[in-house]
């Protein structure tokens, strides 16, 4: 599987269970993954047992942080994303053997939720330029070259009135994907003039740039701000440390590809899965992360259904735990 096209039909392959590919990942990191190998051992298990992917660990998300978390090869990789941060931070470094399976990766969700024969899709991510190494740009610019229409693009607070107008007696959508304190900026900024046929995909982001909203309130202020329904409010969740990506679609229960799988743990002991309604930490088993851990507990907080999505709740914070009530207090 260090083959990147055997690796990409072990993963994206829908007729082979979800259970026997990640088996065979789960293998082949313990063998080849030295530090994933090392952490699993105090578990009690062996790489060429096969354990069900709720049995698997999940390794802290901070390990990305700590070391070269990739598995032992000769080959450099093809690609370096690092999370934001200031240059004396410790930044998570996720090193990315494969360029294919990423490319996959991003365009099978992102199509299947957003084709680009429906949408033309303005990305306005300022401030992530300035990380050099931002997954999120590498995604961006990503979809703006798979656009066969060639109408994708970066957008600025400045430019984005004229070019909705400019698309807007088109036969398609306009999906803005923004970080969310960039999309309060344009709605602060009083210039903006609603138009037809606009969505919203909003990625988070807003902590570290004005004060912390809920999920709820957010929803409410991009509705209100861009003279849209709700409905055609959507959310993306993904990570530097991630090779897939997550989708909301007018709404905030985040469902998952076919090659992901998402529990929700329990924080004072993560090998046990919360029941629906039960808040903990997000885990997250991703296929796509094939040549460094799939395997990966985060420090965001989640809260599942009996369907089995998901919602975030931000990033963990023992305080704030609702346990089961969660449901019922937000539905």
């Amino acid at each position: 599987m260090k083959n990147p096209e055997k690796a990409i039909e072990l993963i994206f392959d829908l007729s082979i269970p979800f259970e026997e590919r990640c088996s065979k990942i789960f293998e082949f990191q313990s063998l080849f993954n030295s530090i994933y190998g090392r952490f699993i051992e105090p578990f009690g298990l062996k790489p060429t047992d096969k354990p069900d992917p709720q049995d698997i660990p999940l390794f802290p998300i901070r390990g990305f942080k700590d070391g070269r978390i990739l598995i032992e090869t000769d080959k450099e990789p093809d690609l370096i994303f690092k999370s934001s941060g200031t240059s004396n931070m410790s930044r998570s470094i996720h090193r990315i053997l494969s360029r294919q399976i990423y490319e996959k990766a991003i365009l099978e969700e992102f199509k299947k939720h957003f084709p680009f024969n429906e949408y033309i899709v303005l990305f306005h991510l300022p401030g992530y330029d300035q990380n050099p190494y931002s997954s999120l740009i590498w995604m961006a610019n990503y979809l703006i070259k798979s656009d066969p229409s060639g109408s994708s693009q970066f957008v600025t607070r400045e430019n984005l009135d004229e070019l909705k107008f400019q698309f807007q007696n088109r036969e398609k959508k306009i999906l803005l994907f923004g970080a969310a304190f960039g999309l309060m900026d344009i709605i602060e900024s009083g210039n903006f003039e609603p138009v037809e046929h606009l969505e919203i995909l909003e990625t988070g982001g807003m902590k570290t740039h004005r004060r912390e909203m809920t999920k709820p309130e957010l929803r409410h202020a991009l509705s209100d701000g861009f003279d849209v329904a709700t409905d055609n409010i959507h959310s993306e969740y993904g990570m530097c440390e991630l090779l897939s990506q997550m989708y909301a679609t007018g709404g905030e229960w985040f469902e998952t590809p076919h090659w992901v799988q998402v529990s929700i743990r329990d924080p004072k002991n993560p090998s046990r899965i919360c029941e629906p309604g039960e808040e903990g930490k997000i885990g997250i088993i991703d296929l796509a992360n094939i040549h460094s851990c799939s395997f990966i507990l985060t420090d965001d907080r989640g809260v599942m259904d009996h369907k089995g999505r998901f919602k975030v709740l931000g990033r963990w914070n023992p305080e704030d735990l609702r346990g089961c009530n969660f449901l019922i207090d937000h539905e």
